[in-house]
C-alpha cells in the first residue's frame, strides 16, 4: 500500500482522529547548493568528489566557512542533513596545515562513536592523510593500546564520562595531545540537558582551562537536530560565544508530524493508556501496510518491550529485529 492511502485511511479513522492533537505538513524541500569555501585544501574537496559530494548543502558550506574563521559554530539541521561535514572538513583542514595539530569528537553512544570512527578513518585516506590516526577512547579500549592513543592518536573519538574520568585526572599524560589540541567537537548537543547537562558544561570548563594551562585554546564545533534555542544551549554548555547556522540547506520529502495523545482510561485520576500500546498499534498499522518503520523508545528495556508487542500484533513469528545494540556489535 502506498503511503498516502495509509495517510488517507488514517484521516478516516474517527478513532484514530479522536486522540490527535496536531497534524502538520511539511511539504518536499529540494536541496540548496553552495560553492566550496575558497580556502578549503584542495585535497580535502578533491576526497569529497571521489566519495560523489560534488558540492556542499548551503548550511554545510556556511558552517565550514565559519569554522575556517576560527569561530565557535553550532550546526543544527534535520536528520541525515549532512552535519557531519561540517565539522569534519575542519577537522581535516587543521590536521593539513598542521601536522602537530589534534582533535577530540565527543559523542554520546558507542554507536556514533564507532560510525564516526568509520567515516573519519575514510575521509582521512581520502584527502592524504592516511598516516593520521584516529581512535576510540573509551572504556572498552585495552589498556594496552591507551598509551600510544595518547602519544599518537591526531582524533580522538571518545564521550563526555570518559573525558572527565579518563582523561581529565590525567591530563599530565595527555600534555602533548592538550598543547596541539585545535578542534572539540560536540555532537548530539541536545543531549546534554538538565543535571547531565551541568556537569558536561563544568567538565568543558574544565578542559578548556587545562588547555589554557598547556597553552592552547581549542575551538568548539556542536552539533544537533533542531533546537529552538540552539545558540543559547550552545554557549551555556562552552561558556563563549557561539555563530548559529540554523539554514537547513538538505533535501527531505514531504513530512507529516502528527501528534497523538493517549486517550483516559481513568477521567478521575487522570491516567491515559499506555504509549507503547499506541505506537504498538500505530506501528502494527504501518508494518501490515508495507511501510518501512522506526520506532524509537526512551531506553532499550522499552524497545524490547515495544518488538515483542509489534511481533504479536502482526505475527512475525518473530522475524522482527530490535533496535539496540549487543555489547559485542556496539565495539565493531
Amino acid at each position: 500500500m502506498a503511503i498516502q492511502d495509509t495517510l488517507a485511511a488514517l484521516r478516516a479513522d474517527a478513532e484514530f482522529m479522536r486522540d490527535v492533537t496536531a497534524w502538520e505538513r511539511a511539504p518536499e524541500q529540494p536541496a540548496r547548493l553552495a560553492a566550496w569555501p575558497a580556502r578549503l585544501r584542495p585535497a580535502i574537496v578533491d576526497g569529497l568528489r571521489r566519495r560523489g559530494v560534488d558540492a556542499p548543502w548551503t548550511h554545510q558550506a556556511s558552517a565550514i566557512e565559519a569554522a575556517l574563521d576560527g569561530q565557535h559554530v553550532a550546526v543544527t539541521a534535520s536528520a541525515a542533513g549532512g552535519k557531519t561535514l561540517c565539522f569534519q572538513a575542519p577537522i581535516l583542514q587543521a590536521l593539513l596545515n598542521d601536522p602537530a595539530a589534534r582533535a577530540l569528537l565527543l559523542f554520546p553512544t558507542k554507536a556514533l562513536t564507532q560510525d564516526q570512527l568509520n567515516s573519519l578513518s575514510a575521509r582521512l585516506a581520502d584527502c592524504g592523510l592516511a598516516g593520521a590516526s584516529a581512535a576510540a577512547y573509551d572504556g572498552d579500549t585495552p589498556q594496552g593500546q591507551r598509551a600510544e592513543i595518547r602519544r599518537n592518536g591526531r582524533v580522538i573519538v571518545t564521550n563526555a564520562d570518559m573525558l572527565h574520568l579518563g582523561i581529565l585526572p590525567q591530563h599530565t599524560k595527555w600534555a602533548g595531545f592538550l598543547r596541539n589540541l585545535r578542534i572539540v567537537v560536540i555532537d548530539e548537543m541536545h543531549a546534554y540537558r538538565g543535571v547531565f547537562g551541568s556537569h558536561v558544561a563544568n567538565v568543558i570548563r574544565r578542559l578548556r582551562r587545562l588547555c589554557a594551562f598547556y597553552g592552547s585554546a581549542p575551538q568548539f564545533i556542536l552539533a544537533s537536530a533542531t533546537l529552538a534555542n540552539a545558540r543559547e544551549h550552545a554557549e551555556r554548555l562552552i561558556e563563549a560565544p557561539v555563530t548559529l547556522i540554523d539554514d537547513d540547506g538538505s533535501p527531505r520529502g514531504e513530512r507529516h508530524v502528527i501528534i497523538v495523545n493517549p486517550p483516559l482510561v481513568d477521567a478521575l485520576n487522570g491516567i491515559r493508556r499506555s504509549a507503547q500500546f499506541v505506537a504498538r498499534d500505530i506501528g502494527a498499522r504501518l508494518v501490515k501496510d508495507g511501510l518501512q518503520t522506526i520506532c524509537f523508545a526512551r531506553s532499550r528495556q522499552d524497545t524490547e518491550v515495544l518488538l515483542s508487542y509489534l511481533r504479536d500484533a502482526v505475527s512475525t513469528g518473530g522475524q522482527g529485529e530490535r533496535g539496540g545494540l549487543s555489547r559485542r556489535l556496539s565495539r565493531r
